[in-house]
């Protein structure tokens, strides 16, 4: 792939078509993931975290076992569902509130998700390498959400 927008560009486009025509969430948020999870490179997590109404609860993902729920006002993944925006994050450890799920994660992106237009998830992608995630990486992560989720 020649540059990072073409790139998001096709995983967009494959991303969708995972999601179109499948009645099932789950079913479309686990392929999601797994694509992500093999064309994404230096990521080490990527999954969805679901509203239950009263915190975030683990759904599909690929990586090691993850934190099961997480409340609303902590960690990267509560600030970008509580405050409905994007967040990445350079170095988690310098994140209040950060939630060690994985020692080995330093650098996270998380991007809020619609469901029938309504917030209820968040796409959240960790990486061993502090400043993993750049201006690009940001954009294209957010567009293929914004695809993906008129199909969700």
């Amino acid at each position: 792939m020649e540059n990072k927008a073409d790139f998001y560009r096709l995983l967009t486009q494959q991303a969708v078509a995972l999601c179109e025509g499948e009645p099932s969430l789950i079913a479309k948020l686990a392929n999601v993931s797994a694509l992500l999870n093999s064309q994404l490179e230096d990521i080490n997590w990527v999954g969805f975290y679901l509203s239950d109404g009263k915190e975030l609860v683990l759904g599909p993902f690929q990586g090691l076992p993850a934190c099961v729920r997480i409340p609303f006002e902590k960690g990267v993944c509560g600030a970008a569902f509580s405050q409905d925006k994007v967040m990445r994050i350079e170095d988690v450890h310098a994140f209040e509130g950060h939630i060690a799920c994985d020692a080995a994660s330093n650098a996270e992106l998380v991007v809020p998700v619609r469901i029938d237009n309504q917030l209820q998830a968040v796409l959240d992608i960790d990486s061993p390498t502090v400043g993993r995630f750049d201006q690009e990486d940001e954009q294209g992560l957010t567009t293929l959400v914004k695809e993906m989720q008129k199909h969700l």
